[in-house]
């Protein structure tokens, strides 16, 4: 070997390019739908070079749902804005995921939102890193509910947790109903429906955490 040649043979694919593409496939199929032939075929690459760019199935899934989140995903899974009052904020998300849901440029739904909800014991692993994502979604989204109490937007005495898992819930169903057909007309009705519930839902927060 001649000094200064790499050991191996390159790739010969472009690695943002085949995860990109294995983003769409895990969208539209799911992680256990989704086959490593599915896959490979997509990718226009062979099972050798999945598994030595990626590790495993489940190593190019965890790298496909980091992009979503940094990318489409962020409508959904990614901290609220944080200028602006929280009833602005969060109508802002409602309203985009009506959208984003229903955008044929890809699957329909949210990537993670109501992703491995239930799966065989093997992929345990892959449905708990799932969890964990929608934990830390809710996280951000309780952290940014709660700055309305600083700003004297929201009691000091209102749950903030409430909120966040109600308007959570609704782009959950969003992202189910999206997936099973729904219109952005209809998406956009439901998200203005939550929106103009906002003052019920903080005052029965209020009530709650009041208790």
């Amino acid at each position: 070997m001649s000094p200064g040649r790499g050991r191996g043979r390159p790739r010969a694919f472009d690695r943002d390019q085949a995860l990109d593409t294995a983003l769409q496939v895990f969208w539209r199929l799911g992680y256990e739908g989704a086959s490593i032939s599915d896959l490979t075929q997509a990718m226009s690459i062979s099972p050798t070079s999945l598994y030595a760019a990626f590790g495993s199935k489940s190593g190019l899934y965890r790298e496909a749902l980091e992009r979503y989140g940094s990318g489409e995903g962020a409508c959904s899974v990614g901290p609220l804005r944080p200028d602006g009052s929280v009833h602005d904020a969060v109508s802002a998300v409602l309203r985009e995921c009506a959208v984003r849901f229903v955008d044929p440029a890809h699957p329909p739904g949210c990537m993670i939102s109501t992703a491995v909800l239930a799966c065989a014991e093997e992929n345990d692993a892959v449905a708990d890193h799932l969890a964990e994502l929608r934990r830390r979604a809710m996280a951000a989204f309780v952290a940014r509910v709660d700055k309305g109490k600083v700003t004297g937007e929201l009691s000091a005495a209102t749950d903030c947790l409430a909120i966040a898992r109600f308007y959570g819930a609704i782009i959950q169903g969003m992202s189910v109903q999206a997936k099973d057909g729904a219109g952005a007309d209809e998406l956009a009705l439901v998200a203005e429906m939550a929106i103009g519930a906002w003052d019920d839902v903080c005052a029965r927060a209020m009530a709650a955490g009041s208790v």
